[in-house]
């Protein structure tokens, strides 16, 4: 363990934060004490720090063990504190935040890039949707290019082949991108432009939907099939549901990019009230019994 600090304090964080707000305070504080930016002596312990406090936290069950016991619940098996140890697809064996030992497809293709030209070094910005501190003026001088893909693809991944310079290359771009991330090549960026969707709206990992709900459902409950980003599924809507009732699918919205689960789904309930004119005398009835109580 680099530090018996508490890791809420490390992150600055209260405890009880949820996923987004651990995430914005690791991205500043690792940014703000990367040992390549900041160079202070103590920006490489207080680096250190940061990743080992946000690899527990950021992991549910080494966040509840913390939570229950301690530095002692995560003393085995919490290591030096990697938060992307989990790599993307294909990746593997990482000695460091940004240091990447590839290991893609069968024996014979073992390390290959499997974003072809791509410097891994420079997926600094894919994690913190920034500006790299490795080298900026130089990466000012780089041409950019833009690559638009489809929510859908950025869920699942895609492998796009675009033409640089009369030159075809294909380039793999991970689950979970996010809009406006930059994945370098060795002359060039490709800055990812992912596309609004007609039903789907993202924050972050999350994924937010409006939803209309037929009004006899809303009042006496039921089964909805709703939409989700890799498909549908039944919802139990309960008795009496209020327009603007919202419901949260836990990990169902998209993937993290460090490959570690997903985030939420919010589902804001609209109601769908049909026109007086247009109920048959039985639906009138009805509803006027219901008035009447």
């Amino acid at each position: 363990m680099a530090t018996n600090r508490d890791y809420y304090e490390v992150l600055g964080v209260k405890r009880g934060a949820n996923d987004r707000e651990l995430k914005t305070a690791y991205r500043k504080l690792a940014i703000a004490w990367h040992p390549d930016k900041n160079k202070s002596p103590e920006a490489e312990k207080k680096f250190k720090e940061i990743n080992e406090a946000y690899e527990v936290l950021s992991n549910p069950n080494k966040k509840q063990a913390y939570d229950q016991f301690g530095h002692a619940g995560v003393n085995q098996g919490a290591g030096g504190g990697n938060p992307f140890a989990g790599g993307f697809p294909g990746f593997g064996g990482q000695q460091g935040p940004f240091t990447y030992t590839y290991r893609w497809g069968n024996g014979e293709q073992q390390g290959q890039n499997p974003f072809g030209d791509v410097d891994p070094f420079e997926i600094f910005e894919q994690f913190f949707g920034g500006a790299s501190p490795f080298g900026t003026s130089q990466r000012q001088q780089m041409a950019h290019y833009q690559l638009s893909i489809e929510l859908e693809e950025a869920f699942n991944g895609v492998e796009k082949e675009v033409s640089i310079g009369g030159k075809k290359r294909k380039i793999k771009i991970p689950p979970g991108v996010d809009d406006g991330a930059r994945i370098r090549f060795s002359d060039f960026f490709i800055v990812v432009n992912v596309r609004s969707h007609k039903i789907f709206t993202r924050d972050g990992d999350d994924l937010i939907a409006d939803v209309e709900i037929p009004m006899i459902t809303a009042v006496t409950g039921g089964i909805v099939e709703m939409p989700i980003i890799d498909g549908k599924e039944k919802i139990r809507i309960k008795p009496g549901t209020q327009p603007g009732a919202a419901l949260r699918l836990s990990g169902k919205g998209m993937p993290h990019l460090h490959g570690r689960g997903r985030g939420d789904y919010y589902i804001r309930l609209h109601i769908n009230i049909p026109a007086f004119n247009n109920l048959t005398s039985e639906q009138r009835e009805a509803l006027e019994k219901l008035q009447q109580g």
